[in-house]
């Protein structure tokens, strides 16, 4: 091994660049963040969980990093425009995105992505997961999934429903449910959740599977009726309504996530620390209680072990749509 006087000798034979790189990444690393940092979230505000999420964890980010943290949110094309424009940023830190299951679905249904969720991405946590809620206008003669199952088998194409979108959560969870129960209805996408749920509290749409923040005050004040989650057990905010499973199609399930992820090639340092502060912000009192209230919760996983959630998810989504034959609009 060189003594310590020939190794400075070789440092100082080395080409400048080769240097300063690695000094300028740690210098960089360790003033992070200087300036606010934007989480996109693809999809509109107000648009479910997703946003939601994306809001209450910047109000703990906020302090911990010593930054604002803006919510951009850029809704369209099933999520595949918000996704876009992180995995074009500079790998800074300074965009972060706030992914669900249209990150790792939208290859399996469009023809053309303009990046690749499973190599311009970092997986860096799980932020939570929620149950969705199968819900039906007062005027719909159905009152479970079994008799709307029936009712869909009896007039096929007269009923129809409603979701943000193709790729969205709400859009793969009731295609699922479309093909399981092999039945006929008709898809009218919207820009979010928020105008498929005003719709159908008008009677301009039959049903939908939404998240249940929106959708349960509906219930409530009697202007929906709710027929099932999507889950395997049943809510805890809501343990009286069954599942889709036990009320009329056994086998069913869907659970809705949200994550966060990082441009490739963001510095692991960058990346740890934003990585440790939404861990802690997770396993706080206040954000598992205002989680709770909304019917999800929290996750906090390592980015190892979400991103091998991710890679199961890919493989899930595209195995059902290729089996069950989903097709985009």
């Amino acid at each position: 091994m060189p003594s310590l006087s020939k190794r400075r000798l070789l440092a100082l034979s080395l080409p400048l660049p080769l240097l300063a790189a690695p000094l300028a990444r740690t210098a960089f690393a360790q003033s992070w963040p200087d300036r606010p940092v934007r989480i996109v979230v693809p999809f509109p505000a107000g648009a479910g969980v997703l946003d939601i999420m994306a809001r209450l964890l910047a109000q703990h980010l906020g302090p911990a990093l010593g930054q604002q943290i803006v919510i951009d949110n850029r809704p369209g094309a099933g999520g595949t425009i918000g996704a876009d424009v992180v995995a074009k940023a500079p790998p800074d830190g300074y965009t972060v995105l706030m992914g669900n299951p249209s990150l790792v679905v939208n290859p399996f249904l469009m023809a053309r992505m303009p990046y690749d969720p499973m190599t311009d991405f970092i997986p860096l946590t799980l932020v939570n997961t929620a149950p969705l809620l199968l819900v039906a206008h007062p005027s719909l003669p159905a009152n479970s999934v079994k008799e709307l199952i029936a009712l869909a088998r009896a007039k096929p194409g007269e009923l129809n429903y409603g979701s943000g979108g193709v790729g969205s959560t709400p859009f793969l969870a009731t295609e699922l449910f479309r093909s399981m129960a092999n039945i006929d209805v008709t898809h009218v996408p919207y820009r979010g959740g928020a105008p498929a749920l005003a719709d159908l509290v008008a009677g301009q749409l039959s049903f939908m599977i939404e998240n249940m923040p929106g959708t349960l005050p509906l219930v409530k004040s009697g202007k929906l009726k709710a027929l099932g989650v999507t889950t395997a057990h049943r809510a805890a905010l809501a343990p009286e309504i069954p599942t889709i499973a036990e009320s009329g199609l056994p086998g069913y399930e869907v659970v809705g996530w949200n994550g966060l992820f990082l441009v490739k090639d963001t510095p692991p340092a960058i990346a740890g620390r934003l990585y440790e502060e939404v861990a802690k912000a997770l396993r706080s009192a206040s954000v598992k209680e205002q989680m709770a209230a909304l019917g999800a919760e929290p996750g906090g996983n390592t980015p190892a072990e979400f991103t091998a959630f991710v890679r199961a998810e890919s493989a899930r989504w595209g195995k059902i749509i290729q089996d069950k034959g989903i097709k985009p609009e």
